[in-house]
């Protein structure tokens, strides 16, 4: 944008200009910020988009970039991969912070990217970190700048963008999901760090005990920014001619945060994850989710309410036993709170897990709900009909009714309750689970052979 004759702010600098500025800095500059990669060769991870081929590698290639949301955890690298987009196609990077930016200087930014295009040819690549955290009439003032290509609209965002970006603004942009770095790409990034004396940490001549930089890597959860970060920490804190070792990360290391968002995209994967488990009858994989909710601070009673749901859903009459050991569990943590609640909580998580499965009771209602929406209110047969008075009785109410416990075994053989249209239909269709089984076998006994059939 060069040096204009006039400022509209009267400082001889931009918005547009202080914005790209802000990415300089001053002094001393994080690990992490310092090891950021120049080009795509340097990126760790993210093979699947940016590998030979892949669809962004060949869009950097032939400098045919779209807008784009980049979605992916903390660390992940959305950040870096725009940065790098940037130097590939020589466009002017524009950071702004959906957090701490405003508004009127969004639209400072975007008039100021028009006059770029028309005026220097020059194209913007407006990166907007956290976009979710714009509402949707903030998120509708991008639309007519990308719709017309004045600036190349790369959103980040940790949030599902289906939930989190706006409809109109999500068809104009292509979104593409960054995953959480492996092992052993982190160990990598940290092999660099170590090993880099200019932008990295090897001028301090530390030696390296392998299995730290593991034990760093499994402590970051995928996230390289906080990887290199704990890198940085536990060299700092090194005495003098110390090595870097697995010690000396335990010692500089706390608890390790759990990738976990209790309203985002995470908590569904996480929920989802265990009610799977449990469905598939996998004790370990379901107590593992289980505590991953909690230990992550999930509310417990969340996790007691989806066991309940579970138990009738997932399990029903197979074992009936089921939802009252899920109701127990929710009574006795209520009564003991953390951490003795735990074990109501685990007791229950294994036994739905172990227990027989049916989704009968469940297939029961839809259907009786799925004729009521077809058939509308049937008239109740006068045989069922309360008949409390002289005038109900003389009208036909509960004439013909066959009190079962007249009949042998307590049962009116041939008898049917539904209304007339539907007396020949089968709502309940037992599994051949667990007592579900015997209750099949005996309704095959009792119900009349139309229904049967």
């Amino acid at each position: 944008m060069g040096n204009r004759g006039t400022s509209r702010r009267g400082s001889g600098a931009s918005l547009f200009e202080a914005a790209a500025a802000k990415e300089v800095g001053q002094g001393s500059r994080p690990l992490a910020d310092r090891l950021r990669p120049h080009d795509l060769g340097e990126v760790v991870g993210q093979r699947h988009l940016l590998g030979p081929g892949q669809p962004l590698e060949r869009a950097i290639s032939i400098d045919k970039v779209p807008s784009m949301v980049l979605w992916g955890p903390p660390g992940s690298g959305k950040t870096t991969v725009a940065r790098v987009i940037a130097a590939r196609t020589r466009a002017y990077f524009v950071p702004y912070s959906a957090v701490l930016g405003t508004v009127p200087e969004l639209r400072m930014l975007l008039q100021e990217a028009k006059e770029a295009r028309l005026y220097h040819a020059r194209r913007t690549l407006l990166f907007i970190d956290e976009i979710h955290r714009f509402n949707k009439g903030q998120q509708d003032a991008f639309l007519p700048y990308v719709e017309d290509g004045t600036v190349t609209l790369i959103g980040a965002t940790t949030e599902n963008p289906s939930f989190s970006v706006n409809a109109a603004l999500l068809s104009r942009c292509k979104v593409f999901r960054l995953e959480g770095l492996d092992e052993q790409a982190v160990v990598t990034l940290l092999e660099r760090a170590m090993g880099e004396a200019e932008r990295g940490l090897g001028g301090l001549g530390v030696a390296v005990e392998p299995q730290a930089l593991v034990a760093i890597a499994r402590l970051s959860d995928g996230d390289a920014r906080r990887a290199l970060n704990t890198l940085e920490m536990v060299v700092d804190q090194l005495e003098p001619g110390a090595s870097l070792t697995v010690e000396a990360v335990a010692r500089s290391s706390e608890h390790r945060p759990l990738l976990y968002d209790k309203s985002g995209d995470e908590h569904y994967n996480v929920v989802s994850a265990l009610i799977k488990s449990m469905r598939g009858s996998d004790p370990d994989a379901a107590i593992y989710w289980a505590m991953r909710m909690l230990e992550a601070g999930d509310d417990p009673l969340f996790v007691l309410r989806r066991l309940m749901i579970f138990a009738s859903e997932d399990i029903g009459n197979a074992d009936p036993r089921a939802l009252q050991v899920a109701v127990a569990a929710d009574q006795s943590f209520r009564r003991m709170g953390m951490p003795e609640g735990l074990y109501p909580i685990a007791q229950a998580v294994l036994y739905l897990a172990v227990a027989p499965k049916s989704n009968a009771v469940g297939n029961a209602f839809k259907r009786a709900r799925s004729a009521i929406s077809e058939h509308g209110s049937l008239p109740v047969p006068d045989k069922l009909r309360n008949s409390p008075t002289s005038l109900m009785k003389s009208m036909g109410y509960g004439k013909d009714y066959r009190y079962p416990h007249d009949e042998a075994g307590h049962h009116a053989a041939g008898e049917t309750y539904l209304p007339d249209v539907l007396a020949d239909e089968t709502y309940y269709e037992p599994s051949d689970q667990g007592l579900e089984k015997a209750i099949g076998e005996r309704l095959e006994r009792l119900r009349p052979p139309k229904a049967r059939r």
